[in-house]
């Protein structure tokens, strides 16, 4: 009876102690002084946290009502969130410097990466190498997308020329996007191993999985939470002996032959391989890192490419314009990047989807990391995290955007018509406080050349070769989970393969 009441002791102490750290944390004086939507009063706060999670865009949107141009806060389960509004307020969080709000220590706790991944999760040396050595290779990778995306799309989609065939859409973007992003991550046959890809895609929704499930608990609680989650480490586990052999194969050709020989492979993992010499990365490191790019590339790109194609089978008027414009340019120049470049109504159409629905309602995920004072005199206390309200900065004013809750897929070709400047700054992959779909500054997508380059491939191809449409006309409803915001994972599109295709290089 001794050990049972010295156990009910330490049960009660823990549970008293618990409550008070949920209390300290909500108690803040400084976040308390920021306006609140839902509930504010400790305890009675969780009310807040579990309407953020079915329905954070009324909450956003009702903050933007009350408080736009300033911050408020929403509660989450692990804690508060400062929501950015107006695009003053905006660029100065783009502006912050890094030991104010940091940009990797946001990321790592939405996503709990260093709960899921590991120490390697603070290890970014793979960025500079799709920032830059990525960017700069993408009119000789080129050919190499476009063929693995035609390729792909021909053997996923079975369409004829004298009948519709449906196709659950979503799990096929999916397939195609893993395959011609990982043709420049690891190159041919890799890019098209079946098991391959399906830890590459896998990995992708577990890391999601696991963080939603850690994030459920307090901070002190979260590493034990992430040691029994295991489902990321079991796809590491996976992959490991995938890409050993491939990193072990081509550091004997360096050994043997030097940094030049015939055959040398061109895509990411080499590049990483190169830049690991001087570093002391393991090989087991370098494949962590295939599958960190792998998260960035699959994740956001299947559900922007969806969002894409549900607003091309809803509003089928569009595919002529579109088909028009790929068949001009690729009869006169072939498939290249610069010729891509030149498709500004696929550019565009890709552009106003996700300013409609870009996968998250919020944007630009920070932690303070010392008292900040805002220039309009809020205060966000150390540890606070913050975000952008991406979903009113790309609807919530019609100065920014005439009719901002209609689709106009060529909204932002016309847009650019008014000038070089203007040319430049609404295509697809330029950043601003009016489309943050990328983040903003020096944080933004390092990898939104190739993205963007890679959908309008794919859309491209699309609608030179398919007529698509949905049996009811009608575009399934997203699904829509805190912030997240989905196209539907089981909607079927209808493909007819196009009648007098003509013969383009």
């Amino acid at each position: 009876m001794e050990g049972v009441d010295q156990w009910q002791l330490l049960i009660a102490v823990l549970a008293v102690w618990l409550v008070a750290y949920l209390l300290r944390r909500r108690l803040d004086p400084q976040i308390n002084a920021i306006p609140t939507i839902g509930p504010s009063a400790p305890l009675l706060s969780y009310l807040g946290a579990l309407r953020y999670l079915r329905d954070a865009e009324g909450m956003i949107w009702e903050g933007y009502k009350k408080y736009r141009g300033t911050v408020f806060k929403i509660a989450m389960l692990d804690g508060w969130l400062a929501i950015f509004t107006g695009p003053n307020l905006i660029d100065e969080l783009r502006r912050s410097a890094d030991d104010e709000f940091s940009s990797v220590e946001g990321t790592a706790q939405i996503l709990q990466l260093r709960h899921t991944l590991g120490p390697s999760a603070d290890d970014l040396s793979h960025v500079p190498v799709v920032r830059d050595k990525l960017t700069r290779s993408l009119q000789l990778l080129c050919p190499e997308v476009v063929d693995e995306v035609s390729t792909a799309f021909q053997e996923y989609i079975p369409a004829k020329e004298d009948e519709w065939v449906g196709v659950r859409i979503f799990p096929i973007v999916q397939q195609v996007i893993a395959r011609a992003s990982n043709r420049v991550i690891v190159g041919l046959p890799k890019c098209r191993d079946p098991k391959y890809l399906e830890v590459a895609v896998n990995f992708t929704k577990d890391v999601f999985i696991s963080s939603f499930i850690i994030n459920f608990f307090p901070d002190i609680l979260k590493p034990i939470i992430g040691r029994m989650t295991t489902i990321v480490s079991k796809n590491k586990r996976i992959l490991l002996p995938m890409i050993r052999p491939m990193l072990q194969e081509r550091q004997r050709m360096y050994e043997k032959y030097g940094d030049d020989w015939e055959g040398k492979p061109q895509d990411l993992l080499q590049w990483l391989l190169e830049g690991a010499r001087d570093k002391q990365i393991s090989f087991d490191d370098l494949a962590e890192k295939v599958l960190l790019i792998n998260f960035g590339a699959i994740h956001t790109s299947s559900g922007t490419f969806t969002h894409a194609l549900y607003n091309l089978a809803a509003y089928p008027e569009y595919q002529q314009p579109l088909r028009e414009e790929v068949e001009s340019i690729i009869a006169e120049e072939g498939w290249t990047k610069t010729s891509i470049g030149k498709m500004r109504k696929v550019d565009s159409f890709l552009k106003e989807s996700m300013r409609l629905a870009d996968g998250s309602l919020l944007t630009m995920f920070r932690k303070a990391m010392k008292d900040v004072t805002l220039s309009d005199g809020t205060r966000i206390p150390r540890g606070t995290l913050v975000a952008a309200a991406a979903a009113t900065a790309h609807r919530g004013d019609n100065m920014r955007y005439p009719n901002p809750d209609t689709f106009d897929p060529f909204r932002f070709a016309r847009m650019r018509e008014g000038g070089p400047d203007a040319a430049t700054k609404h295509q697809l992959v330029n950043t601003s406080v009016d489309f943050l779909t990328f983040s903003l500054g020096k944080h933004a997508c390092p990898g939104r050349f190739f993205a963007a380059n890679e959908l309008k491939t794919m859309l491209a191809y699309l609608v030179l070769n398919y007529d698509m449409k949905f049996e009811g006309g009608k575009r399934p409803a997203d699904l829509r989970f805190g912030p997240v915001q989905l196209p539907a994972r089981d909607a079927t599109m209808l493909f007819r393969k196009r009648r007098g295709v003509p013969h383009v290089p």
